[in-house]
């Protein structure tokens, strides 16, 4: 995929800082000496636990130049780097990683969380939030455009897997956890039109079956996903659409 683009992550930027606060009001420390924020993006999250942990040292990290980049500018004091995922671990003595919206990226994350957790100190939190998703017509409809046009085959394999049951995750992390709280949320956010639908997923889970696209396959996608959108999201009383975004969030304490 291309790199991401900040400005279109942050077009939502209220409705998509919500899980992170959410998230970091479960973590069950009050002074960690070091912080990692995994997939900190344009530095949103980052922001989050700068404020409430101002004597932590903070990293940033995140495998995108750009997120990197604006997250540089936000938050000037604090420290970015380069990282992935998919292979990263903490260093010794790092109290706290948190993860928010990274890890449905990570196809083999049920191997990787557990490495993570198993390489924090006794204490160590690991936190982590995923979009649960891949079932609502948001996505559903992605799959159907997909499959419904010319770039078919280009795009037979673009979808991420939806993520395992709950229980799964508790049987892979409780053996490295002293404590573990699974849970889900699914939040409503009110949004303008179907358009603005669209617009969200663009900078997210909609970029592997666009950003493959020709210029003008992707115009032709994007207009036949946005009729479908249109159909599956009415509009409100008050001419609004609401898009149900079901979230899975985890804290595990080593």
């Amino acid at each position: 995929m291309a790199d991401w683009s900040p400005s279109t992550y942050l077009k939502f930027e209220d409705e998509r800082t919500r899980p992170a606060r959410d998230l970091l009001a479960q973590v069950p420390l009050t002074d960690p000496k070091t912080v990692i924020d995994m997939g900190c993006g344009p530095g949103n999250s980052t922001e989050l636990l700068a404020k409430r942990y101002p004597q932590a040292s903070l990293t940033g990290l995140d495998s995108s130049p750009n997120m990197l980049a604006e997250a540089r500018k936000r938050l000037p004091a604090a420290s970015f780097a380069t990282a992935d995922a998919t292979t990263w671990t903490p260093e010794p003595g790092t109290d706290l990683v948190f993860a928010n919206a990274i890890y449905q990226w990570v196809p083999e994350h049920l191997s990787q969380l557990p490495r993570v957790l198993a390489a924090l100190p006794q204490g160590g939190v690991l936190a982590v939030q995923m979009p649960d998703n891949m079932a609502e017509p948001s996505h559903v409809l992605m799959r159907e455009t997909a499959a419904d046009g010319p770039w078919a085959s280009q795009l037979a394999d673009a979808a991420r897997l939806p993520l395992p049951p709950v229980r799964t995750y508790y049987d892979a992390l409780k053996p490295f956890a002293s404590k573990l709280d699974i849970w889900h949320t699914a939040y409503n956010h009110v949004l303008e039109s179907p358009e603005a639908i669209v617009e969200w997923v663009k900078s997210t889970g909609l970029r592997p079956f666009i950003d493959p696209l020709s210029p003008e396959h992707r115009e032709a996608f994007l207009a036949a996903y946005l009729a479908r959108i249109a159909q599956a999201y009415p509009r409100t009383t008050d001419n609004k659409v609401l898009l149900r975004f079901p979230r899975l969030f985890i804290v595990a304490v080593r």
